[in-house]
């Protein structure tokens, strides 16, 4: 049987070196999820396949799907993401959000809604809104894709909704002053953190305007999802180490 040419919009969310002049990538789609393809003489510095192969491309692209992999035919660009990738911090944030992405989904098996989601939300980074709390709201957001999402708007052991609130990443959620004792190994939350997680769960991105946060807020909610995700989903994100590194030389 012969596989049909088939056109999607999608954003490139990894690649391949793969012989001397071909790469493959992968491809994340509204209608088909991930798919791997092959984009031969990709490499070349003459192909109309190059640009089209890098990380965070997003465009139109024509390829033939296959069993195992397919091969990648056209691309025409849509989003370019130029100020991401001008700016080491938003391409550290953005690779967080594309490395969520790659590793909490399955080949050809689409989740509804998550495409709009990682397009929307790097297409906020790329217009200037905050790019850790963007993250920050993607990564909490792709904790339901996990099959870990938290509970953030109450006790998750009584259901007391009145902070403050320590939380529990073993417990799946925030812990009230009386429950506490429940986690010893609860790690405490500001106040602020403490009103803006039920906000970065809940809060359509459609409604996201420019927000500005204290630098050991955003730090320390970043703290939080990293050691969440690690200890319960067992993915230690390498990106977030890359973003770690960049704070120790930031002066504002």
């Amino acid at each position: 049987m012969i596989a049909l040419m088939t056109k999607a919009e999608g954003i490139i969310i990894r690649t391949t070196n793969y012989g001397e002049n071909n790469k493959i990538v992968t491809l994340y789609t509204e209608e088909f999820g991930k798919i791997g393809l092959m984009a031969r003489g990709a490499r070349k510095p003459n192909s109309t396949l190059s640009a089209a192969s890098q990380v965070l491309f997003n465009g139109l692209c024509l390829f033939q799907k296959g069993r195992g992999l397919g091969t990648l035919y056209q691309a025409e660009s849509l989003n370019p993401f130029r100020h991401i990738r001008e700016d080491i911090e938003k391409t550290g944030y953005a690779a967080l959000m594309i490395e969520l992405t790659d590793r909490l989904t399955e080949e050809q098996k689409p989740f509804p809604g998550l495409y709009r989601l990682l397009k929307n939300t790097l297409l906020l980074i790329d217009k200037g809104t905050d790019a850790g709390v963007i993250a920050s709201i993607y990564a909490i957001k792709m904790m339901r894709v996990a099959g870990i999402d938290p509970e953030v708007d109450r006790c998750v052991h009584c259901g007391r909704r009145s902070g403050p609130f320590v939380f529990s990443v073993s417990g799946g959620g925030f812990l009230c002053p009386d429950c506490a004792g429940e986690d010893p190994y609860a790690l405490p939350l500001s106040g602020a953190a403490i009103r803006l997680l039920p906000l970065f769960k809940h809060i359509p991105v459609n409604r996201i305007g420019r927000i500005s946060l204290r630098h050991e807020t955003i730090k320390e909610i970043e703290k939080m999802i990293s050691t969440y995700y690690e200890q319960n989903a067992g993915i230690r994100l390498r990106s977030q180490r890359f973003i770690d590194q960049l704070s120790k030389f930031r002066t504002d």
